[in-house]
């Protein structure tokens, strides 16, 4: 193992001694979320792993790869554990997102030995960014990499009427609720965990720039999200990017390579009853919306779009001039 893969492992562990996995203990089980995020400073690994719990990882790619810095999520149960979502950026050599999750998981058998232990690589929705090392993993042994299709999610997670109703994925004493939250995405998902109390969004609901291609699918979606979460216990709502500073309703320019001062990854429901009432409130326009927990691009025109590369350029451009 080379240094450098070494320290991709976030080194502050609270992880307890080893034990079995107790699918018989009260949930959700107590995480930590006190973590400061590689965030493009100089010098840092391309990929960050940090142990939420014993039995949860999160991981966050670096800007240094790819400015896009999504957040992916691995869940071990008793059986197979879940990789959400593959990141940005599929060379191995420059995000080795494969040797990180392989080395993970040995690390986590050998305090919870046993055989045949299987690997799901599934994604919130099929954007370049959430996917892009998918490959990595198409020659591991007992893996399923599921595509990224509406199809193929909705027979893979069972959904009998997609996206209405709820699917689970048992991963051995840890069953996961999976949701179609389609708006931003044709297949996007959205994955509750009992075992921790946490809400997975991927880009439906984050702290940032939320785009929405369907309004009607989308606003449907957090109708949806929300009534579900009335009858589970929330800890934390997490979804995929980080885009805003701690100012609220701050934007970084899109491309932005450092965000030091980036706000935190978690939400709350609060906040996505926000979302979906502000959703509600701009039935039938287009355009940029500013809220002070996220921005919401709904069918953003050309303009909008070029407008953010413009911007995303010129900060790109002052970096590289010592500027930012």
């Amino acid at each position: 193992m080379s240094a450098k893969t070494e320290s991709l492992i976030d080194l502050r562990d609270p992880r307890p001694v080893a034990g079995d996995l107790d699918v018989r203990g009260p949930r959700p089980v107590p995480g930590d979320l006190d973590v400061r995020w590689i965030h493009g400073a100089p010098g840092e690994p391309p990929l960050q792993a940090h142990h939420y719990a014993e039995h949860t990882v999160i991981l966050r790619q670096g800007k240094a790869v790819n400015y896009e810095a999504p957040f992916l999520y691995l869940l071990f149960g008793e059986e197979r554990a879940l990789l959400l979502d593959t990141g940005a950026t599929e060379d191995p050599a420059a995000f080795p997102l494969r040797a990180t999750v392989d080395r993970l998981v040995a690390e986590w058998l050998e305090r919870h030995p046993r055989a045949g232990y299987q690997l799901v690589v599934a994604h919130t929705h099929g954007h370049h960014d959430h996917v892009a090392a998918d490959p990595q993993f198409a020659d591991r042994p007992d893996t399923t990499v599921v595509p990224r299709d509406a199809e193929a999610v909705r027979a893979f997670f069972g959904f009998e009427e997609w996206p209405n109703g709820t699917a689970t994925l048992d991963l051995g004493g840890r069953v996961l609720e999976i949701l179609g939250t389609p708006g931003h995405h044709e297949a996007s998902i959205t994955v509750y965990d009992p075992w921790t109390g946490i809400l997975l969004t991927g880009d439906t609901v984050l702290p940032g720039r939320v785009f929405v291609f369907d309004p009607a699918g989308f606003r449907a979606s957090l109708d949806r999200l929300l009534a579900f979460a009335e009858h589970r216990t929330v800890t934390h709502v997490l979804g995929c990017h980080v885009e805003l500073t701690t100012r609220r309703g701050r934007l970084y320019p899109i491309g932005a390579g450092y965000q030091p001062r980036e706000r935190a990854l978690a939400m709350t429901l609060g906040q996505v009853a926000a979302l979906r009432d502000a959703a509600a409130a701009i039935t039938g326009k287009r355009g940029v919306f500013r809220h002070p927990d996220f921005v919401i691009y709904q069918e953003p025109q050309r303009r909008h779009l070029v407008g953010l590369l413009v911007r995303g350029r010129a900060y790109q451009l002052r970096a590289r001039l010592g500027w930012r």
